[in-house]
């Protein structure tokens, strides 16, 4: 996912999400003076963030015959066999943070971590609610759990554009995500290993309730977790240090699947550490983009001003969303819709801490998430429950986590401040509290006698599931177009309007893209763009 970066993100920005991605910092400042190239570059298509909106546009573009190039702040983050590629979450190190994003974990400070970095997270700061999001080519896939939940239909028609087409959706979009990612659910005789002992107590109280029980569908080769049982690799699955993405390899995220596929075509180009400051229209009609190139420790290297027919936004909910609404708040792109920065909700977001006195978790446990419980009888409120593992911890805390996610009412908007030039997010008091205390009921339930629930969220409002601030319907049409904008399109977790029909949203996202970039092949290329 790409950013924006205007002032100093250690002025007190976010992490994905007080925004970090506007500003300039004494570095950039310092670079200026010592006299930063600036260059130019003209191309077809220019698509800002490398997530799962950015890599199914760049695969079908490609593979229709249409070149582009993406752009994306963060850094590449190759796995395999014993790597030590990603950051560990019990010993957290400058690869965690992104640059000036505080180092925080559930809103805790976390000490050490003054040396900036372009690592994964970034904590954007809201008003009642904060954003944490992705960096590095693949986005949020990288650090994502990885559930991969089709809704349905009619969760699905009571909280999404009709228009969309489940029937459609169902046979042909989710599909084609779904072979894309390569799911598959954890196998028996990983499940019944030791270090999957919560899995399996949760998937027995899950049923001892009453409740719905599945195996969620995952992007990941499980033989990896198997090899690590084996003695073959150290351990990354079956220890639960994957939180913050898997060193052995085996999981196909985004990077590794649609980026990779894109650029072996040879008519896509990934451009690294590459953060976007400004989206303009050009007085030609084309779209004009302003990237800083940084080192890693952001340091602008090179100032780029790229121009393009097509621009397409997809550097996340927080990304595109702040980017939009500060170039339509300084007259870079004049009469924007109105609805922009409107429409935005958490997906419903709740993480619990689950302590039990009754049985004995262990340490480490495995993961990353083997089961589920759905709730979708109601789709007004449809909710859904799974367990997560604790990273390897030097002490025995006899917890692990439950996350809820669900059909979310309220909605929040962004209102651009002057003072930092930036959109911060307005989240109401109480917002998603009815769906919070049916998810809190069914949790404690499941959690069953002699045990505790932490809610971190009350303790921390945040969410890893931003959505809306572009929605269909109000700003963009359901391919992602925006109103009255020609070669200017929103295809990523923006284009949501708050919710993702009580699942996690990252297959709803890509089903749209593949959806919307079958529209716009058809019908822009070689018109619009």
């Amino acid at each position: 996912m790409s950013a924006i970066s205007r002032r100093s993100m250690l002025a007190g920005a976010a992490g994905a999400t007080g925004l970090t991605v506007l500003g300039t910092s004494s570095r950039a400042s310092a670079s200026k003076r010592r006299r930063v190239p600036v260059t130019r570059e003209e191309h077809r298509v220019v698509i800002v963030g490398s997530g799962f909106g950015g890599g199914v546009t760049a695969l079908r573009f490609a593979q229709a015959g249409i070149p582009s190039l993406v752009l994306e702040r963060g850094v590449r983050w190759p796995t395999g066999p014993n790597a030590e590629t990603f950051p560990h979450a019990a010993a957290p190190d400058k690869r965690m943070f992104w640059l000036g994003s505080p180092a925080s974990i559930f809103g805790i400070p976390v000490p050490g971590f003054e040396a900036p970095y372009t690592g994964l997270l970034e904590r954007v700061f809201g008003n009642g609610m904060d954003i944490i999001c992705a960096s590095g080519v693949g986005g949020g896939s990288l650090v994502y759990q990885g559930m991969t939940l089709k809704p349905s239909e009619d969760v699905f028609n009571a909280t999404l554009p009709q228009g969309l087409d489940y029937a459609r959706m169902n046979s042909e979009y989710y599909p084609r995500v779904a072979r894309m990612l390569r799911l598959q659910t954890a196998p028996d005789e990983l499940i019944n290993s030791k270090t999957y002992k919560p899995a399996r107590v949760f998937a027995r109280n899950v049923e001892l309730s009453g409740y719905d029980l599945t195996k969620i569908p995952m992007p990941i080769d499980w033989d990896f977790a198997l090899r690590e049982l084996n003695g073959e690799m150290k351990p990354s699955y079956t220890n639960g240090d994957c939180a913050m993405g898997v060193n052995n390899g085996g999981k196909h995220s985004v990077d590794v699947t649609y980026i990779a596929a894109a650029e072996a075509t040879g008519l896509v180009t990934v451009a690294t550490r590459h953060n976007v400051t400004d989206v303009a229209l050009a007085k030609d009609g084309r779209w004009q983009v302003h990237v800083d190139r940084i080192s890693t420790d952001g340091t602008v290297l090179e100032q780029k001003i790229i121009t393009a027919k097509a621009l397409v936004m997809a550097a996340g909910q927080a990304g595109t969303t702040r980017l939009l609404m500060r170039a339509s708040a300084k007259g870079q792109i004049p009469d924007m819709p109105d609805g922009l920065g409107t429409g935005w909700g958490s997906n419903g977001d709740r993480i619990y801490l689950w302590t039990n006195l009754a049985d004995d978790f262990g340490v480490p446990q495995g993961g990353p998430v083997v089961y589920g419980s759905r709730d979708w009888a109601d789709p007004a409120s449809a909710n859904t429950i799974i367990q997560a593992s604790l990273p390897p911890l030097p002490a025995n805390l006899r917890s692990t986590m439950l996350v809820g996610y669900g059909v979310s009412s309220d909605r929040g908007h962004f209102v651009y401040d002057s003072a930092k030039d930036d959109a911060v997010l307005q989240w109401p008091k109480k917002g998603d509290d009815a769906l919070y205390q049916k998810i809190h009921l069914r949790a404690k339930k499941i959690a069953g006698p002699l045990s505790n629930l932490l809610d971190t969220t009350a303790a921390y409002p945040s969410t890893w599931h931003p959505l809306g601030g572009a929605s269909m319907e109000v700003v963009c049409d359901l391919s992602g177009r925006v109103q009255g904008h020609r070669g200017l399109y929103v295809l990523d977790g923006a284009l949501v309007p708050g919710t993702t029909a009580a699942c996690n949203p990252s297959m709803t996202i890509a089903a749209i893209a593949e959806r919307a970039t079958d529209d716009l092949i058809a019908h822009d290329a070689g018109t619009v763009f």
